[in-house]
């Protein structure tokens, strides 16, 4: 098969997801997976689309999480690379596929990190990423009760693997995250709307 379209992609994750948080998730992983490819050099399009669909299993297969993505893009003739990269984000929790190339352990490095910066953001006066730096989000690193379901280790091991200070991760996460901001609720609009 060519290679899958976003709109392609995008139906096919919305046959598995009626979620508007799942969703809002995964168009924020989308937007930073494109910004980090722009910055790497890549294509930001395999990135994007890639991030788009990583929880496409998340909704209905919550106990398969990562398998059930696999048996999913493989009955859809996605490309095998497309699809491992899929399953490593979930590496050492429900899958042993290690993120290898530099797209899946950005995948594996950002998927958390964007649910923290999101929930950073809503705390805000603003309710935007538009306004915010890291400092912010290293501010809310610390309370273990904030944001409690992010696994803070994961985004340190993904740092890690590419290389990257925490702070230049987050910063890099929140840009990403500003190109999508009106999309996923982020946007400095929402704020302004807001009652």
């Amino acid at each position: 098969m060519s290679q899958p379209t976003r709109s392609a992609a995008l139906e096919l994750f919305k046959t598995y997801t009626t979620s508007e948080s799942l969703t809002r998730h995964a168009l924020s992983v989308e937007g930073v997976m494109r910004h980090f490819a722009e910055k790497f050099g890549e294509d930001p399009e395999v990135w994007g689309i890639i991030g788009l669909v990583h929880d496409i299993d998340y909704e209905r297969y919550p106990d398969e999480h990562c398998k059930k993505a696999e048996e999913i893009l493989s009955g859809a003739g996605w490309p095998e690379a497309w699809i491992r990269a899929v399953v490593s984000h979930g590496w050492g929790l429900v899958t042993d596929v290690k993120p290898e190339t530099r797209l899946e352990q950005t995948l594996y490095a950002i998927d958390e990190l964007t649910g923290l910066v999101a929930s950073t953001a809503l705390v805000r006066p603003s309710r935007s990423v538009m306004d915010m730096k890291a400092k912010s989000v290293k501010k809310k690193w610390k309370d273990k009760s904030f944001a409690a379901g992010v696994d803070r280790s994961i985004i340190e091991k993904g740092a890690e693997m590419l290389g990257m200070e925490l702070s230049e991760l987050i910063t890099e996460t929140i840009l990403g995250m500003r190109k999508v901001a009106d999309e996923v609720g982020l946007g400095m609009a929402q704020a302004d709307n807001a009652e």
